[in-house]
């Protein structure tokens, strides 16, 4: 079984209750167990501000399923949910990311494994430090508070106490 981080965000509908739609579908459906799941967290929209504040979390998951299989796990999920792109980092009821697989490193042209804006996110490390503080990546050799000191200009992120 693989360890695997997963990077969820919404900002339409209710986003709080989307990411937990989503979770319960992957697990009920697929070769994968839920391990932990962050708090729930309001972020700033980063690239693109003309848009609603996300909410954010970060899970862990165990699975047998193959890095590639659980990316197409991710998209059927998030066609379940409805996403749709229409607008590079623009509004979504959904984004699932894998961030972690394991220690592995994979770079295609449809999957990069550690996620590859990962350490400039501060509404995926603050989650993640929640739940995984040691978990080092696997390239800069760094753990979520380390990433998330050396961000410039980090985003807004606020806990939601009632939503976890």
């Amino acid at each position: 079984m693989a360890t695997v981080y997963l990077g969820l965000g919404s900002n339409i509908g209710d986003k709080v209750d989307i990411i937990k739609k989503s979770l319960e579908i992957m697990e009920a459906n697929y070769d994968v167990k839920i391990k932990k799941i962050s708090s729930f967290y309001e972020t700033e929209p980063m690239e693109y501000k003309n848009q609603d504040w996300f909410v954010n979390a970060v899970a862990e998951i165990e699975t047998n399923l193959t890095p590639e299989k659980l990316l197409e796990v991710i998209n059927e999920i998030e066609i379940e949910i409805e996403r749709i792109r229409t607008l590079k980092w623009g509004p979504r009821s959904i984004d699932i990311d894998i961030l972690y697989y394991d220690q592995e490193l994979i770079a295609t042209s449809e999957l990069q494994i550690p996620h590859v804006r990962l350490s400039a996110r501060s509404f995926v490390l603050i989650p993640l430090d929640e739940i995984a503080k040691d978990i080092k990546h696997p390239i800069l050799n760094k753990k979520p508070m380390e990433m998330y000191d050396m961000i410039y200009s980090p985003s807004i992120v606020k806990k939601l106490e009632f939503a976890s």
